[in-house]
């Protein structure tokens, strides 16, 4: 049965590699591409040096593994940089900013339309009408702060607390 395997030599690392990427194009995850990579190095060394089928399977399972981090750090540094960076997380970019409630904070709880959306909000009881600022996001929610009179007087005069 492994006759026929054998016969092959290195080929058969690089028919394995081959199927592999194939397997990749066909049902992609980014998975079976690092294997069939490891399987062509592997097929590689095997062409200028003779070795044992226990040790070159031993050298897939260690480049198969080496290829796991290998990949992690290639998908950071690949990370998309747009010219939209809160597209699909428009709450994120509210954070800073400060708004006026149209209607008061009641039990921790109210909504504020914010351009053309209304947004549940969270926060202290605060009173309509008063300046309030979004220090952060909880799923859908956004969280209000009251904005202090020293803060307000100082956004008027331009100076930054």
């Amino acid at each position: 049965m492994l006759t026929p395997l054998a016969s092959l030599g290195a080929w058969d690392w690089f028919i394995a590699g081959g199927l592999l990427l194939v397997l990749e194009v066909l049902a992609p995850g980014a998975f079976m591409a690092w294997l069939g990579v490891a399987a062509l190095v592997v097929g590689g060394i095997s062409l200028y040096v003779d070795w044992t089928w226990q040790a070159q399977f031993i050298a897939f399972a260690v480049f198969s593994v080496a290829a796991v981090p290998l990949w992690q750090r290639l998908a950071m540094e690949v990370g998309v940089k747009t010219d939209q960076p809160f597209l699909n997380r428009r709450a994120e970019a509210f954070i800073g900013r400060t708004f006026t409630l149209e209607k008061p904070i009641v039990d921790g709880s109210g909504t504020i339309g914010i351009d053309d959306t209304v947004w549940r909000i969270t926060g202290i009881d605060i009173p309509a009408g008063s300046r309030v600022r979004v220090t952060r996001v909880d799923g859908t929610a956004l969280h209000m702060d009251l904005v202090s009179d020293h803060e307000r007087v100082a956004a008027r005069a331009g100076i930054k607390s």
